[in-house]
C-alpha cells in the first residue's frame, strides 16, 4: 500500500544538519513515529518526501529549511520572569521546552539575568537544511474518526 493522503503511516527516522552528525533519532525511543499523511502533522519537506513509498522503503531525504522549520527570524527574543523556568539551571545556549499560553514550544536560553531570562523563540533547528534516513515500518488505511480528528489514534498516536 503507497503512502497517500488520509493513509496512517509508522516510520523510523535519523535527523541531522545537512552533512552533520544525527540530532535525533526515533530508534532512540524504540516506537516509530506514526502520522496520519495530508493533515499536517509533520514538517511539510518531510511529508512530501513520504509521498508514494510503501511498507520496508528505506530511503534518505534532504530537506530546505524553508520547508522543514522554516527560515530564523530576527526579532523573536522574549523576556520571561526566572520562575517560570522552575529550579532548572540555565545557561545561554541551553535549550528548553518553556509552557506558553500556545502549548510547549522549544526555545534556547540567550542570556540569563537575575530574575528574567532573554529567550530566542525561533525552533531551535529553524535556518537549517535537515537531512533524513527514513525506514517505512508500515502503511495502512486511516479511521473515519482519524480523518476527522486529523491524527493518528492508538498505537504510537495520540490518546483521548
Amino acid at each position: 500500500m503507497k503512502i497517500e493522503k488520509d493513509r496512517v503511516v509508522r516510520f523510523h527516522y535519523t535527523v541531522s544538519e545537512q552533512g552533520g552528525e544525527p540530532v535525533e533519532s526515533s530508534k532512540e525511543r524504540g516506537e516509530p513515529l506514526a502520522i496520519l499523511i495530508g493533515h499536517g502533522n509533520i514538517i511539510p519537506g518531510l511529508e512530501k518526501a513520504l509521498d508514494g513509498h510503501e511498507a520496508g522503503d528505506s530511503f534518505g531525504a534532504d530537506v530546505v529549511a524553508a520547508d522543514a522549520y522554516g527560515e530564523r527570524r530576527d526579532g523573536l527574543s522574549q523576556r520571561v520572569p526566572k520562575k517560570h523556568f522552575g529550579a532548572q539551571r540555565l545557561a545561554p545556549g541551553m535549550q528548553v521546552v518553556l509552557n506558553t499560553n500556545f502549548g510547549p514550544r522549544a526555545v534556547t536560553i540567550e542570556k540569563v539575568g537575575m530574575t528574567v531570562v532573554d529567550v530566542d523563540l525561533n525552533h531551535p533547528m529553524s535556518g537549517k537544511d535537515l537531512h533524513f534516513d527514513i525506514e517505512v515500518v508500515d502503511v495502512r488505511e486511516a479511521s473515519a474518526e482519524e480523518i476527522e480528528h486529523g491524527h493518528v489514534h492508538g498505537e504510537g498516536g495520540h490518546e483521548h
